[in-house]
């Protein structure tokens, strides 16, 4: 008899109603809890539209301004952050090194090395970006995806709210929506219940439990735990504009440089270069590209043991979410392919 795998939790909605719903595998090799709606996995980078969230709810409430620059919110940084903006970190404009880069020359100079046992925390990201001297780009020169400018919006959501940041985030998005079980995790200091675990395939069939990177205890850029169930809740909610505080629209208009020009995705190729040197539209927490020639709003998350895609047609009140708990499945490709009967003429 064949041993349970893991897999995915797929939805897709049309005008708020479930018109397709799809579960199938276990929450963890060995175990007979089954996915379902109410399982909870890691979002990966879909947290970024949270966080985005998070940082549109301070300046509804007028406690940060879009245009603050990092060196005023966060002092002690060096000097050529002095011209980034709130903006450009939602935007991926700022031009901040990638904390996974930094880490690794880190460690190459005796520095602390970080495994799944010994991971870094955000605090730990300022501090390797607040060694550095240099940026990747001025800011609002280029655009390239940052997990670094992310994480730094996470501890300026908590610096500026006075609140952890995992807090803020249930006390100001979450709950409101009934999103009870979504949270940010802090590993060894939360559980989260109906925990679906990551796994990795390691040959035709045969999967081990692979859950924790040296990069899973980071919070803005990825760290978020959520449902089917929740994120059906918030997209009905942002489908009728209820979901964002303030002004929504902010989140969904596709930064420019400051040059004027449209952004592309950097020539050189890695593992968050999904189209090296293509278009790429991108507003706070959301990529914007169309498809199937409808407007989109969409955004994947890749992380150990996890992949995790959502995609929102607003014009035709349309989304598709995929949650998967193996690494060899691309949700991104599913979600789409889940989504498309249901676009209508």
């Amino acid at each position: 008899m064949a041993v349970p795998a893991p897999g995915c939790v797929e939805r897709v909605l049309r005008d708020g109603a479930v018109v397709f719903d799809g579960a199938q595998g276990v929450r963890r090799l060995g175990g007979t809890a089954r996915l379902g709606p109410d399982t909870a996995f890691r979002l990966a980078s879909v947290s970024k539209q949270f966080t985005a969230a998070a940082v549109l709810a301070l300046v509804a409430d007028g406690r940060l301004s879009l245009d603050g620059r990092l060196a005023d919110l966060l002092p002690g940084l060096p000097a050529y952050m002095g011209a980034i903006t709130v903006r450009h970190l939602l935007t991926h404009t700022a031009g901040l090194p990638d904390y996974e880069v930094l880490m690794d020359a880190a460690a190459a100079r005796g520095g602390p090395v970080y495994t799944p046992t010994h991971q870094i925390d955000d605090q730990a990201v300022l501090r390797l970006l607040a060694a550095t001297s240099a940026p990747v780009f001025p800011s609002g020169a280029r655009w390239a995806y940052s997990n670094s400018g992310y994480v730094v919006l996470g501890l300026l959501v908590a610096a500026v709210s006075g609140e952890s940041f995992g807090h803020y985030l249930e006390r100001r998005i979450f709950a409101p929506l009934g999103m009870h079980s979504t949270h940010l995790h802090v590993p060894g200091k939360d559980r989260i219940a109906q925990r679906a675990f990551g796994h990795e395939q390691i040959s035709a069939g045969v999967f081990r439990v692979s859950d924790q990177s040296a990069t899973s205890a980071t919070g803005g850029d990825g760290g978020i735990y959520s449902t089917v169930a929740d994120l059906t809740r918030w997209l009905r909610a942002l489908d009728r504009g209820a979901a964002l505080p303030g002004d929504s629209e902010l989140a969904f208009q596709a930064v420019r440089l400051a040059d004027g020009s449209a952004t592309t995705w950097p020539t050189q190729a890695d593992e968050d270069n999904l189209d090296p040197g293509g278009p790429v539209a991108y507003g706070f927490g959301w990529f914007l590209d169309p498809a199937f020639g409808l407007t989109r709003r969409w955004h994947f998350g890749t992380t150990q043991g996890f992949r995790a895609a959502i995609d929102w047609f607003p014009d035709r009140h349309v989304a598709s979410i995929v949650l998967c708990n193996r690494m060899d499945l691309d949700a991104r490709a599913r979600a789409l392919s889940n989504v498309q009967p249901f676009l209508g003429p």
